[in-house]
């Protein structure tokens, strides 16, 4: 089976090496449609191989990605973004299962490295390409559908959903949503699409979901509502919209229809990966009200399903010791240091249940590791935390 990598990009010319250098040993060509870069993206990809063609912007991502499916010549498209790796140690599999004659489509699951919320998605990504197949959506553009409908006539063709870590994206780093000014032009482009898709569930989570992000919670709430009112039982987007409505009620201290919406985002049958951030926020929710002993069994359950959650680790520590459970506290705060090192509050508090404890220098070396971090990021709680430990005695 040969494989076509179609990406559109622009100004991409840091980040399209890694994304290329990921899939050169993969596909059999490579297709990027440039929507109007002025730095190094055409020739970085010119070197790689890649078949180069042009595009003029016109905020619509569905129109661009479509144009770069015209190019394709593969059996199969693997559709990626500059900001976006394929994980090498997953590729046999995915070949193994795109030549099963009736595979239709592949949904991948994508790791959102620096999300603050849900650390993996499932994106349709992988899939045979049909003259059925398209893109539609200006923004979150995908594929469903135009597959949903051609499952409609042609019930043979099976669906994949895959269940490791396939792709990993670098896309939701504060940084980079801020310096793109990712937020207001993705409000404004689904908003003209809501305008003529008022009772779409998946609009309805999108832009609902944004509106809670940018402080807009009453008009988030309005439209999550709709979404489910609106639903057509599609399980993954009935996930979002409960997820979402989640967040959106606990921003309004209403913890009763947070966690009623958590609980539903669990119940729904996705994959368990999916449901990581809410299991992470119903805990959140559970220890805020004192319900210490459901919040342990709820990260409890989220390392069963991923042991290498960093949240869930610190947030499971903070449980433990509330619960006076020091020794079991400080293995979850040391793993999630492990894990991501430069996890300031994890050493801080790591620090306090240490001197909790007497084991007063292991304590001073966490307390120093956490002020020489918060200086970087938040000086005012490096200041604050010295002359804390000032007051007690303890010069660091």
């Amino acid at each position: 089976m040969r494989l076509s990598l179609c990406m559109i990009v622009k100004n991409e010319a840091k980040q399209l090496p890694r994304c290329l250098d990921s899939v050169k040993a993969v596909v059999d060509e490579v297709i990027v449609l440039d929507t109007g870069s002025t730095d190094e993206t055409v020739a970085i990809a010119q070197r790689y191989g890649a078949k180069v063609f042009h595009f003029t912007w016109t905020h619509n991502f569905a129109a661009a990605r479509n144009e770069s499916l015209r190019y394709a010549s593969g059996d199969w498209v693997l559709v990626l973004d500059a900001d976006e790796v394929l994980v090498s140690g997953i590729v046999p599999q995915l070949q193994q299962a795109i030549a099963h004659p009736t595979a239709l489509v592949v949904n991948l699951v994508r790791q959102e490295v620096g999300a603050a919320q849900s650390p993996y998605s499932l994106v349709s990504r992988l899939f045979r390409r049909h003259s059925d197949i398209c893109f539609s959506r200006p923004y979150h553009a995908l594929i469903d559908d135009s597959v949903h409908s051609l499952l409609q006539r042609e019930p043979h063709w099976q669906i994949i959903d895959w269940s490791e870590v396939a792709v990993l994206h670098y896309g939701y780093h504060p940084e980079a949503i801020a310096q793109r000014d990712k937020l207001q032009k993705a409000k404004t482009t689904m908003e003209g699409f809501l305008a003529a898709h008022p009772t779409d569930p998946y609009v309805c989570s999108k832009l609902g979901a944004l509106y809670v992000q940018m402080g807009d919670v009453p008009q988030g709430i309005d439209l999550l509502k709709r979404g489910l009112q609106c639903s057509r039982n599609d399980v993954p987007i009935l996930y979002e919209l409960h997820y979402h409505s989640g967040i959106a009620y606990s921003q309004i201290k209403d913890m009763i229809q947070a966690e009623h919406h958590y609980q539903m985002a669990i119940a729904q049958p996705i994959l368990e990966r999916l449901k990581l951030g809410a299991y992470n926020n119903l805990g959140n929710l559970l220890k805020a009200k004192g319900a210490l002993v459901e919040a342990r069994a709820t990260y409890e359950t989220a390392l069963t399903i991923d042991p290498t959650l960093v949240t869930a680790h610190y947030n499971l520590g903070m449980t433990l010791k509330a619960m006076g459970h020091m020794r079991e506290a400080i293995d979850h705060y040391q793993t999630a240091i492990q894990l991501h090192p430069n996890h300031a509050e994890a050493h801080q508090n790591l620090g306090v249940v240490l001197l909790k404890l007497g084991r007063v220098p292991e304590s001073m070396t966490a307390f120093g590791r956490a002020i020489a971090l918060h200086e970087q990021r938040n000086p005012t709680e490096a200041k604050r935390l010295r002359q804390t430990l000032a007051e007690m005695g303890f010069q660091l």
